[in-house]
């Protein structure tokens, strides 16, 4: 077996946090203490992202769907209604200094220059956090919310996200670092030289380009994707800075990680440069007894109407490596058996971190910070401090050349043809 982590003596965990207002458990808005106006309060997202931030982890995750059905509000109530993304990852970025803000959008319902400007506008505003989470959408009912007949077949929407994803790359490189010049004394407040067309002509998009924003700070927006299929993890390996996706347990958990960091390998990409960071549903407390009845109240609560889960927790602590990985309920256990659990996975070469996903907010949230992190950060497995401002700077990511740098490939602007 490839080992993928012996040249980085220096490696350490990744952290995002899944930020769904009320819990991703379904009753996580009825626990006590919760909020289940949170959606819609835009002072309460800015302050969930000032916990993790002050935990120094490395992203919030704003998800999204772009269809929606009234038998969520007991499925998964905090999927069902929310704010647009960009709307509030820019609201997130105006509140906090450090911390990535991930935004969701499907590449099939939007097209790459619309996507690359708002994605260059919200790295501009949060100085370099900003990232796109990339998904091509399973979900079949969006489409008669965008004037189609039916949702395209996984095919056409991977071939079609392949072409968007490297025109949004041209766009955003469309203005070389530099460009922008402003200078008073001479007049001149750009360099022609520095600002080219892309003439994107593919099998889906005719673009002209310049884009209308500058080059973002990070040089190229981080980009973060998952799903399990082949072309999945072609496009996770060939594009992806991070990947949600892995195993129900450590075992298939640790092939995915090898299959990823193999696949990134033939694109000529280090291992160090993609992140693989699965989910992880947890709820901890002081005690393991404390973190039981927690989330048995959490179950008592879940409304009648859903099945119950099935399967049975250990009520002794820390359960075994290929039965806790795969619990119905999720990890369970004190900040010790916690940190246990996490640090097996990442020593073992399953993940480089986590996608944390709070059964309730904020008391969920606040425990994971309060707790883990700094038994984590004891154990020398993750950061103290940021060692930098921008998300690429948390995944020790350099800033990728200019695609179109040194090349005459300059534009004439509208206001060269005019004159």
């Amino acid at each position: 077996m490839t080992r993928f982590s012996d040249d980085d003596p220096n490696r350490q965990l990744h952290f995002g946090l899944m930020f769904w207002a009320t819990g991703t458990h379904s009753a996580g808005w009825r626990y006590p203490g919760s909020r289940a106006d949170g959606a819609y309060d835009i002072e309460f997202i800015q302050n969930m992202t000032k916990v993790v931030e002050r935990a120094k982890f490395d992203f919030l995750f704003l998800g999204d769907r772009l269809a929606t059905d009234p038998a969520m509000a007991t499925t998964n109530p905090a999927q069902m209604s929310r704010l647009e993304p960009f709307i509030a990852g820019s609201a997130i970025a105006a509140a906090t200094t450090h911390i990535g803000i991930s935004v969701t959008a499907n590449p099939t319902y939007y097209d790459p220059f619309t996507l690359a400007r708002l994605l260059a506008s919200l790295d501009h505003l949060s100085k370099g956090r900003a990232s796109w989470n990339l998904v091509t959408g399973a979900d079949a009912i969006a489409a008669a919310n965008f004037s189609r007949d039916e949702h395209w077949e996984t095919e056409k929407r991977y071939d079609w996200a392949d072409e968007f994803v490297d025109s949004v790359r041209d766009l955003w490189d469309s203005w070389e670092d530099g460009a922008l010049l402003r200078d008073k004394e001479s007049g001149r407040f750009i360099d022609e030289s520095k600002v080219h067309a892309i003439d994107h002509h593919g099998r889906y998009f005719d673009i002209a380009g310049p884009l209308t924003v500058a080059r973002p700070p990070q040089g190229q927006v981080i980009l973060l994707h998952a799903g399990t299929s082949d072309r999945s993890r072609e496009l996770g390996a060939r594009e992806a800075d991070v990947i949600f996706a892995a195993g129900p347990n450590f075992d298939a958990a640790k092939e995915y990680y090898s299959d990823i960091k193999t696949r990134a390998a033939s694109y000529g990409r280090h291992a160090s440069e993609i992140q693989i960071l699965p989910a992880l549903q947890v709820t901890v407390a002081e005690s393991t007894a404390e973190a039981n009845r927690i989330f048995d109240r959490l179950e008592e609560l879940r409304p009648q109407v859903v099945a119950p889960v099935a399967g049975q927790k250990s009520r002794e602590g820390a359960l075994g490596q290929s039965e806790r990985a795969s619990s119905p309920r999720g990890l369970i256990g004190n900040p010790i058996e916690v940190a246990d659990y996490i640090e097996e996975w990442f020593v073992g070469e399953a993940c480089d971190g986590f996608n944390v996903f709070p059964n309730y907010v904020p008391g969920a949230v606040e425990a994971f910070a309060e707790l883990v992190i700094p038994e984590l950060q004891r154990r020398g497995l993750f950061r103290r401090e940021y060692t930098g401002t921008t998300f690429r700077d948390h995944l020790n990511l350099a800033t990728p050349p200019n695609r179109f740098a040194g090349r005459d490939r300059s534009t004439t602007l509208p206001i060269a043809a005019s004159r």
